[in-house]
């Protein structure tokens, strides 16, 4: 296919097509189920990389959602993800209010997960978070990326490397709906203030790399899940730093989980002395974070009902059992419970263990915190609301 030249839809459709090969590598190509999810991630896939692709650029970036709303890549419930493009040859300006969330995340790199090979040039560079950032009396802050720190400046300065060509932001809640959101903009300083319209040769480009995203995205995450598999089995957990695309200051807690309908998973850990930020949610056997928003399918540091022995457990179960840590399957008999220790001293290894849900409270102490179905249905409303309130679009 022409790099410089438009060709008819029907080539850039036959990418698309292409792609329902990748059902091959998840664990059920031959299930009807797996196949129906399968579809709707494919073109959940679609739905992200048009703003990936199409959105902005280096010249003219924007904070963009990344994979909030669309679920994709297991994104962390509690966080608000976005991207921009960079190029770290220029000088970037970013401008905001710091609110009140429990964590700000800055991550500059190189090559950005769906939109290189995996294994392919994706880097780290360098790393920004609220403890860095100069915040004025008002909330306000601004952080000015380039090469060198002007004389006077009395913001927040941070150099990026030349080969820079992409920024995630992490905006991390513990507590939803309650606190606020920081509010941000972004703008290179380096380029004509007018946008130009894109010319046929940079659409058919990025047509071509939305339109195949999948081809690099999926294979990655099924990649993350197998290996786990591999490595330790089902319902084990292994620590995973995830080098080249998790953060450097968070060590993931990762298992593969089959439960069955009359089953429950008991995930039992010791707890950090120091723990800034911790939690476990569940995926869907295709790595995307189960629905969070109206189902519990999330606990985190804030929300954890910790027992008197010091330690937290959760119940992975398809019936709520009635305890305060449960964590609803969202109806997957199988998937991935993924946990994260964030600037902790200390990184636990969770154990679990596979028991009949009717034989669940002889395997937990007597203690462990219970609500009532009013409590559920009221901590469920709460939820939801409190999701809504963030801006995940």
């Amino acid at each position: 296919m022409s790099t410089t030249g438009l060709r008819p839809w029907s080539d850039y459709v036959d990418l698309i097509r292409q792609q329902e090969e990748l059902i091959g590598l998840t664990w059920k190509p031959e299930d009807k189920q797996y196949r129906a999810d399968f579809y709707r991630q494919l073109l959940m896939n679609l739905s992200y990389a048009y703003v990936q692709y199409f959105q902005s650029n280096p010249d003219h970036p924007e904070f963009m959602p990344l994979w909030n709303s669309v679920y994709l890549f297991q994104p962390n419930p509690d966080d608000v993800y976005y991207y921009a493009p960079l190029d770290g040859r220029k000088r970037y300006r970013i401008v905001g209010d710091r609110g009140s969330i429990h964590m700000v995340m800055f991550q500059f790199g190189k090559g950005m997960m769906g939109m290189v090979e995996p294994g392919g040039g994706q880097q780290h560079s360098s790393y920004l978070d609220e403890k860095d950032l100069v915040v004025g009396a008002d909330g306000r802050f601004e952080i000015l990326l380039s090469p060198e720190r002007p004389d006077g400046f009395t913001g927040t300065w941070h150099p990026i490397r030349e080969d820079v060509d992409c920024l995630m932001v992490r905006l991390r809640s513990y507590d939803w709906g309650n606190e606020a959101d920081v509010r941000m903009a972004i703008e290179c300083l380096d380029a004509p203030l007018q946008k130009r319209r894109m010319d046929i040769a940079e659409i058919d480009e990025k047509l071509r790399g939305a339109l195949t995203l999948s081809n690099r995205l999926n294979p990655l995450f099924y990649g993350f899940q197998n290996r786990t598999l591999e490595r330790v089995g089902k319902n084990a957990f292994e620590l995973e730093a995830f080098a080249d695309t998790g953060l450097a200051t968070q060590l993931y807690w990762a298992c593969v989980f089959e439960v069955a309908e009359d089953e429950a998973l008991i995930v039992e850990t010791e707890l950090p002395e120091v723990r800034p930020y911790w939690n476990i949610q569940v995926n869907d056997p295709y790595f995307n974070a189960v629905e969070f928003v109206h189902r519990q399918t999330s606990i985190n540091g804030h929300t954890a009902k910790i027992d008197s022995d010091g330690k937290f457990r959760a119940v992975l179960s398809h019936k709520d059992p009635g305890i305060a840590n449960w964590l609803d399957s969202g109806g997957f008999t199988e998937g991935t419970l993924f946990g994260r220790w964030t600037q902790c001293d200390t990184h636990p290894m969770p154990a679990a263990k596979l028991v009949k849900l009717a034989e669940l409270d002889r395997h937990l102490p007597a203690d462990s915190a219970r609500v009532t179905p009013n409590e559920r249905t009221e901590a469920l409303r709460q939820r939801r609301l409190g999701a809504q309130l963030r801006r995940r679009w």
